[in-house]
């Protein structure tokens, strides 16, 4: 498979899983909310203006995109979507979740490193029709909390710790 990456392509992703922060990379450790061996998820530092917390999930090895992704990955990956689109959902109190996954210059991908996008949802958002914004450091970390929180409240729930 081509990468499109350009030559010397310096991964924001790779750099925020191995807990780099740089010049450069708007995503700060403080963003991450779910961590496992294989892949990690954060709320991404630019979001649509009526989405708040939007969250990316990223495989913590170097993958270019889902053609790369290994087979075994693929429930891991469903199973931390659906654990993520479950916390968007109690954290922000939105009636729904959407998700996207591009792959390619011409399927909009534009981060070379593989990532699946969670957004929360609300009627009238106009996800598909506005830009998305840089979200400073400080709204972010608020948002990260807020999904920390509901993350901990469905792990209390499902292992009957209420």
């Amino acid at each position: 498979m081509t990468s499109h990456a350009p030559e010397g392509y310096d991964c924001p992703f790779c750099a925020v899983v191995q807990g780099t922060e740089k010049d450069g990379v708007a995503t700060k450790q403080v963003d991450i909310v779910h961590q496992t061996d294989l892949l990690t998820a954060f709320v991404s530092s630019h979001q649509w203006p009526a989405n708040p917390g939007h969250v990316l999930i990223v495989p913590n090895g170097h993958v270019e995109n889902l053609y790369e992704l290994p087979s075994e990955w693929a429930e891991p990956f469903q199973a931390a979507t659906q654990l993520l689109a479950r916390a968007l959902k109690k954290a922000f109190d939105c009636p729904g979740i959407s998700t996207r996954q591009h792959n390619e210059p011409a399927g909009g991908q534009d981060v070379w490193h593989y990532h699946v996008h969670v957004f929360p949802r609300f009627e009238g958002d106009e996800l598909y029709g506005s830009d998305r914004q840089r979200v400073s450091e400080d709204v972010r970390s608020k948002q990260a909390e807020q999904i920390r929180r509901a993350l901990k409240i469905l792990e209390e729930r499902e292992y009957g710790e209420e």
